[in-house]
């Protein structure tokens, strides 16, 4: 990870961490590196916070003064940049969201022309101008100034490739959908309508300041009210820029990630259509995951924190599934990336095709009690090389032995140190997880959740 940009793209406060001069020299960079042989062009699509459009103008305004093109595709998801960019034939697309944080952050995710996360030596590149380090480039003069131009059909083309991908109809469907008031507002109905389903959404009345707000995949209790109470078949839950989701059962349980890689994962297998024989997840994975696929004869690799490393290795080794529990997952035949909606279409995939409900297909599958703890700190580094620390966390692991797990690790984009445990009970979880806070917060590490 370099100085600005994380595990995924460049995040931050908005006009704090993250301003509106950080968009205009990235814009400014791209248009003038993939420029440099032709008239570069570059896709631009943004979430549903306020701070977007702010963002969306001074990266169009970098990119056209370096004498590039821009084309806004204006509220949509992150997978449907993704998509529009490898095929349509893009130099780079650019995102404009902060995912499944608050409001008042935003972020910018950077693609290459496979619609990929962006290579590392160009972020190199990339952080080096806006650090100064690198010479002021040129301006475009004359008829070498760039436009920006509309280009919300590609967000239409998208969405006919995702009810494309659909191999049943949903007819008789009822499913429910939360968009966290975020970009999948402007297409999951849309694609679930069309192909039949009988919808029931929540959250989809954007207004710049709500999207993640007590909503969405990372406030679940919402859609599982919705299932119980319309009784429907089951919901799907997204971010706020639709690359996660997760699913509620038709009982109103939730099927996490890591249930979805297992569902899909046993569906290819029975079908000898598990490239490898295996799955990629990352160290946040449950226990139960790997317990339940050693019984399906299914092995699995695991990786850092991270869609972007998950995606490596899949690629690396020609794995065509991969993800993390909480929700972000790959199915590399159709996508370079996460996409919450391709998830959906795959849950209901095997519902449809073996006839049965998610709960049905999840049972497998038994979760382990795990306890995830966010700690916001002064520095993540120096706070995981503390010994001190380093020997509470020890202590834990030695205490849960085959039972158990601890995971410490820093947010790839957030101030946070990030504490797990994973044990029989929750009140194991609890202990553990207090016992290495409490040595957090003595040597002084720890900060108050306030933001002003």
């Amino acid at each position: 990870m370099g100085k600005y940009f994380g595990t995924d793209g460049f995040r931050g406060e908005a006009n704090r961490t993250l301003t509106v001069e950080h968009a205009y020299k990235i814009g400014r960079f791209i248009g003038w590196y993939y420029g440099r042989e032709h008239r570069c062009q570059v896709v631009i699509g943004k979430d549903t916070r306020r701070s977007s459009y702010m963002f969306e103008f001074a990266l169009t305004a970098g990119i056209t003064a370096s004498g590039a093109d821009a084309f806004l595709m204006h509220v949509t998801t992150t997978p449907s940049v993704s998509y529009v960019v490898r095929t349509d034939d893009f130099d780079c697309g650019i995102m404009i969201s902060a995912s499944h944080n608050p409001f008042s952050d935003n972020g910018i995710k950077l693609f290459n022309s496979n619609g990929e996360k962006m290579d590392e030596e160009v972020i190199d590149e990339i952080e080096k101008y806006l650090d100064g380090e690198t010479p002021e480039l040129p301006l475009a003069k004359d008829r070498k100034i760039g436009r920006a131009s509309d280009y919300s059909a590609g967000r239409n083309r998208y969405i006919g490739y995702l009810i494309s991908l659909a191999l049943y109809s949903f007819k008789g469907k009822r499913i429910g959908l939360d968009c966290a008031n975020g970009s999948a507002f402007t297409i999951a109905k849309s694609v679930f309508d069309a192909l039949g389903a009988k919808t029931y959404v929540i959250n989809n009345k954007p207004d710049g300041f709500n999207i993640n707000t007590n909503c969405g995949s990372t406030h679940i209790d919402g859609l599982m009210d919705l299932v119980r109470e319309e009784q429907l078949d089951c919901g799907f839950a997204f971010d706020g820029d639709a690359d996660r989701c997760l699913a509620v059962d038709e009982n109103g349980e939730l099927v996490d990630g890591d249930k979805i890689l297992y569902i899909y994962g046993s569906y290819l297998k029975e079908r000898g259509k598990l490239e490898g024989n295996t799955i990629v997840t990352t160290v946040m994975s449950n226990l139960g995951l790997y317990k339940a696929l050693d019984e399906l004869g299914i092995e699995y690799e695991k990786t850092d924190v991270g869609d972007k490393y998950v995606y490596e290795r899949m690629t690396e080794k020609g794995f065509i599934l991969g993800g993390e529990n909480s929700g972000h997952i790959i199915f590399s035949k159709y996508e370079n990336t996460g996409d919450g909606i391709v998830t959906a279409l795959k849950m209901m995939q095997a519902v449809c095709a073996k006839k049965t409900t998610l709960s049905a297909l999840a049972r497998g599958m038994k979760t382990y009690p795990q306890i995830l703890k966010n700690v916001r700190v002064n520095d993540k580094n120096i706070v995981l090389s503390d010994s001190d620390v380093q020997n509470a966390i020890k202590n834990a692991e030695t205490a849960l032995g085959a039972e158990g797990r601890v995971l410490v690790r820093p947010s790839g984009t957030e101030p946070l140190l990030r504490i797990m445990v994973e044990a029989q009970t929750e009140e194991i979880c609890a202990k553990y997880i207090e016992d290495i806070e409490r040595m957090v917060v003595a040597k002084g590490y720890a900060l108050q959740e306030v933001r002003s």
